[in-house]
């Protein structure tokens, strides 16, 4: 592999093992253990393995570590852990290097379980974590303190689509020797810069874009080779939230098209958003892209770009949101994203269900609030479907 290679390059050949046969597709190492020459070799491995050499699935397998050495490559990073589920790999990086007692500061405009995993796992375990508006710099400073040990937030919100700040979180975090861990799901892999801007970690559930048809469950932490190999690797090859080497393969192959699909569905996402803009049926049209959004010069800065998912507030609340949603004959309901497919989902009764109301309220998820994940259809007829849903 070329260091000098373009992105579009790099998701297409880093990291590629052929066996003797010189196979084209990657191949699907579909095995849980692996066969030593002696007692002597097994012994050998389980003391120092070599760069290419595998003891156990749980603990590394060629597809699995193609694929890790692919997304490093694309995102930059030293090295990275493939996990089984985007959860798994937010947990992982904050329970592996966290112990009783630490701090941890995080933006308070998360994915629901996200928010389970700060605020009832971690408290469980004695690490006391404080919350900020994001959006707010005066606040991460005066929360990040010397014995802050970790900073989490997402890189762009879900739902509401905030954007943080990335650079300047990083400055203040670091400036009191925190490690600043992204989850940078909305930004996606294409248009992420953060290790550039500052980010210690980085994390994706690769059930979005990077797979992005539907198919399959997984995450990744990417970040330095002390962290990954150090910190990661020991707590999830012993508690069990590894890639299985069909995700890992199914992943690779979506790495080849995730450019393609990202740029299409962003271009679409933004066209949509403008076309909607200003409709008698919404409140409003949340999108990092538009030029109203609060933090749209931050996007074009830290992006370049919107993303792929953009948020409508339906005039008349559940009922209003409901309609439109039944209404809608193109976009599904669910409640994944990152898909080929437009999703949409009522954040206020799904993913953010278990929130009290007053949480809900203060973290802009509104009861006529609907997330859009676009897809990889026509903008017209996606912009047509929801003019006619708007009218029910």
């Amino acid at each position: 592999m070329s260091d000098n290679w373009k992105p579009s390059t790099k998701a297409v050949h880093s990291g590629t093992r052929r066996s003797q046969y010189g196979e084209v597709s990657e191949a699907i190492f579909l095995t849980q253990g692996f066969v030593y020459d002696s007692a002597e070799h097994a012994e050998q491995r389980f003391i120092q393995l070599g760069d290419d050499e595998f003891i156990y699935a749980r603990y590394g397998n060629p597809t699995v570590k193609m694929f890790e050495e692919r997304i490093a490559a694309l995102e930059g990073a030293e090295d990275a852990f493939a996990t089984a589920s985007g959860m798994a790999a937010v947990s992982g990086a904050l329970t592996s290097m966290l112990k009783a007692g630490d701090h941890v500061v995080s933006a308070r405009a998360l994915f629901g379980s996200c928010l389970y995993v700060l605020e009832d796992i971690l408290g469980r375990y004695g690490v006391e974590v404080t919350f900020v508006d994001g959006t707010d710099l005066a606040q991460w400073e005066a929360a990040i303190r010397e014995d802050t040990k970790a900073v989490f937030f997402e890189s762009i919100s879900n739902p509401t689509l905030e954007v943080v700040d990335i650079e300047t979180v990083c400055a203040l975090a670091h400036a009191k020797g925190a490690l600043v861990l992204i989850d940078n799901v909305f930004a996606t892999p294409v248009y992420s810069r953060a290790f550039e801007q500052g980010a210690d970690v980085v994390i994706y559930s690769a059930t979005k874009h990077i797979d992005g048809q539907g198919r399959t469950l997984g995450g990744v932490i990417l970040g330095s080779r002390d962290f990954i190999r150090g910190t990661v690797e020991p707590y999830m090859k012993h508690t069990g939230g590894s890639m299985s080497p069909f995700t890992a393969w199914v992943m690779l192959k979506g790495l080849e098209t995730m450019g393609l699909r990202v740029r299409a569905q962003t271009e679409t996402a933004l066209a949509v958003s403008r076309a909607l803009q200003g409709h008698a049926g919404l409140n409003a049209v949340i999108y990092p892209g538009l030029e109203d959004h609060a933090q749209h010069a931050l996007t074009q800065a830290q992006m370049g770009a919107g993303g792929t998912v953009l948020a409508l507030d339906v005039k008349g609340g559940k009922e209003g949101a409901f309609r439109f949603l039944n209404a809608v004959q193109i976009g599904l309901i669910s409640n994944n994203l990152g898909d080929a497919k437009t999703i949409m989902t009522h954040p206020a009764t799904t993913t953010h269900q278990r929130l009290p109301e007053d949480q809900k309220s203060s973290l802009g998820i509104t009861a006529g609030l609907v997330r859009v994940s676009i897809g990889l259809e026509d903008a017209d007829d996606l912009f047509a479907d929801f003019l006619q849903a708007l009218e029910a």
